[in-house]
């Protein structure tokens, strides 16, 4: 695997594939076995993807430290799911004696990661049934205040070709605690790979997406949800061609600011 494709996942973190493996859209159990064939070792699951813990737990068997869970409770709007309930729960999905990331997932807005939250999660890492703790947020100014803090010690963040603001919000705050980085949405729930209104050039793959978020080094590893093997073949195929030339990237950045300018109801 080329250097390009290996990081270490935060501070004295375990060496990992750069491109990791969420069950969101239910890939099917061959495509997990494909991506661990592969070298990916980081695997994102929500809990109710049954193919992830079920495959992950039986090919994890005598190797549990080949491998990189993140999971979490998420964030509700009318207040937060029982924290240490849901890590419980996952222990025993995937039959593990810890998780690697347990993360609070779905934070917009500072005010939905109060100090409560955040001493829980703690806990949880003193008494060794995780090994980081962190949040998934949309607020990258918060997230970049959070990494530069250093109690947080794993962040997943929105970084893509028509959202690149964690460059100047969040990767600027890393260097002196060195959370492990996740990124997700490479193509931007789809729009990076639909041609937007007044558009004539070309639109660029899935693989260029991904490619764009693998060349900033910030990014420890980039999220895939494939729906199927092929999905998966075509962007582990992609990311293997290593960076992005200087064209592709002026390219990305052109096709994301129009992008980021279209209007749909979440964007």
């Amino acid at each position: 695997m080329s250097d390009y494709l290996r990081a270490s996942f935060g501070k004295d973190g375990p060496t990992v594939h750069r491109m990791g493996l969420s069950g969101s859209y239910w890939p099917g159990k061959q495509a997990i076995h494909r991506a661990v064939d592969e070298g990916i070792n980081v695997f994102f699951a929500y809990g109710f993807d049954l193919q992830m813990t079920r495959t992950l737990r039986e090919v994890m068997r005598g190797r549990r430290e080949d491998f990189v869970i993140a999971t979490g409770p998420y964030n509700l709007i009318i207040g937060h799911t029982s924290i240490r309930k849901t890590l419980e729960k996952r222990l025993r999905q995937f039959r593990t004696d810890y998780i690697d990331a347990f993360l609070f997932l779905g934070v917009m807005k500072e005010q939905q990661f109060p100090q409560e939250v955040r001493d829980e999660l703690l806990q949880l890492k003193e008494e060794g049934l995780v090994r980081r703790v962190g949040m998934s947020c949309h607020d990258r100014v918060f997230a970049g205040r959070l990494a530069a803090e250093g109690d947080m010690d794993a962040l997943m963040v929105r970084y893509n070709a028509a959202h690149p603001g964690a460059e100047e919000d969040v990767f600027p705050h890393l260097a002196e605690h060195d959370p492990a980085v996740i990124s997700y949405t490479a193509t931007r729930w789809g729009y990076l790979l639909r041609r937007p209104k007044q558009w004539e050039e070309r639109i660029p793959d899935a693989g260029m997406c991904y490619r764009f978020v693998l060349d900033n080094d910030n990014v420890d590893v980039v999220l895939t949800a494939p729906r199927n093997l092929a999905q998966l073949d075509e962007n582990i195929a992609a990311v293997a061609q290593g960076p992005l030339t200087l064209e592709e990237r002026a390219f990305m950045r052109r096709f994301g600011e129009q992008v980021r300018h279209t209007k749909k109801w979440f964007m």
